[in-house]
């Protein structure tokens, strides 16, 4: 099964027949409960919903999926889009799939895990100097993409309701997911944001939920963000209205989107549903990283540890309990991110030995 098993209620999904769907098993992601980091903390009911076991690697290609298959029902030929890395390469996989045209303007700094995977799908990039990190910059790319895009052959896909909302309908599959996955009880989810396309996905799928009587009370969808991209996460908490736009400082690589984009409609739903922002730092982020691996057996990248970052900091606030049923998106693989993989692994080192009659030995003086 796919997210298209959920195509009947997501209203934006229903118009695309079965024989436009392009599928490359998308959804169905398992989730799990910490073995480790969770009851160290105090949250034996802590669960990681595993976005990184999507076939390229993160949750966009949930909107990859709904968003190509749209573009083959309409006869579109050409992508346009931007990216730093994950939504480019579900889109370079998908249009690949669907014989679709796919040029990317990839963020300044991407990681070069990323770009190599685009490239092996056989998107065209290029990159633009500060795109990332200077939101007029990226005002500049997104108004000269969109004009591009009014051809009658093109569309522009960008991982966001703003510009792709027909796309981001299918990321509120999770939401249906994690339903089926925990009938009984589901108190918080945790989002990490950049543009805030996904949280007000997932918060929104919540909602149609509610809407459609499948569900009597959504849980609390929570937003959280590095301190160097406090677009939404800081004024959500501070009962403010609108996000805002800010030159971005933070490292890790996703989540590096210096415009609100989505942000005011995020803040919006999630203090509806209860949730607040959660603003965590870099090094925070890449020692939740590490954690991940070595107590969860979960390689992840740096941006899908930022939702657990924000959860350990909800519940060392005493802003969620003991009890509650808590949900992380692990939103990416850590295979993308080699700056990240050397940053964990700096300091690890292995011998070669001289006979394999010294392995006893070297066992033996090397425990733990």
């Amino acid at each position: 099964m796919s997210l298209w098993k959920f195509a009947d209620a997501l209203p934006e999904l229903v118009h695309i027949l079965p024989e436009h769907r392009v599928q490359l098993g998308e959804g169905d992601t398992p989730l799990v409960r910490s073995i480790k980091v969770g009851p160290a903390a105090g949250l034996p009911a802590l669960y990681f919903k595993l976005e990184s076991c999507n076939p390229t690697g993160s949750y966009k290609d949930r909107f990859a999926a709904a968003a190509v298959s749209d573009m083959a029902a309409c006869k579109k030929r050409r992508c346009l889009a931007t990216s730093s890395g994950n939504t480019g390469s579900a889109l370079a996989a998908y249009c690949a799939a669907a014989g679709i045209e796919c040029s990317i303007a990839i963020i300044d700094g991407a990681p070069q895990g990323k770009i190599r995977q685009m490239q092996a799908y056989g998107a065209r990039l290029f990159s633009v100097h500060n795109f990332g990190h200077d939101h007029q910059i990226n005002e500049n790319v997104m108004k000269t993409l969109h004009q591009l895009s009014e051809e009658a052959d093109a569309a522009m896909q960008v991982s966001a309701f703003k510009f792709s909302p027909l796309g981001m309908s299918g990321v509120q599959s999770v939401s249906y997911e994690l339903v089926d996955q925990l009938p009984d009880r589901l108190d918080h989810v945790f989002c990490q944001a950049g543009g805030g396309g996904m949280t007000w996905a997932v918060a929104r799928g919540f909602s149609l939920l509610e809407k459609q009587e499948r569900l009597r009370r959504g849980p609390a969808v929570h937003c959280v963000q590095p301190e160097g991209n406090n677009t939404i996460a800081g004024p959500l908490r501070e009962g403010k209205d609108q996000g805002q736009n800010v030159q971005g400082t933070s490292t890790i690589s996703g989540l590096q989107v210096s415009n609100v984009i989505d942000g005011n409609h995020v803040i919006a739903d999630c203090r509806k549903s209860g949730g607040n922002g959660f603003l965590v730092s870099d090094e925070e982020i890449y020692a939740v990283q590490a954690r991940l691996a070595r107590e969860e057996g979960l390689f992840c990248e740096p941006a899908a540890a930022v939702s657990v970052a924000g959860a350990l900091q909800a519940h060392q606030r005493g802003e969620i309990h003991s009890d509650d049923v808590t949900v992380c998106l692990i939103t990416g693989t850590g295979f993308k991110d080699e700056r990240s993989i050397m940053k964990m692994t700096q300091t690890a080192t292995f011998p070669t030995l001289d006979a394999w009659q010294d392995i006893p030995a070297y066992l033996a003086t090397n425990k733990g």
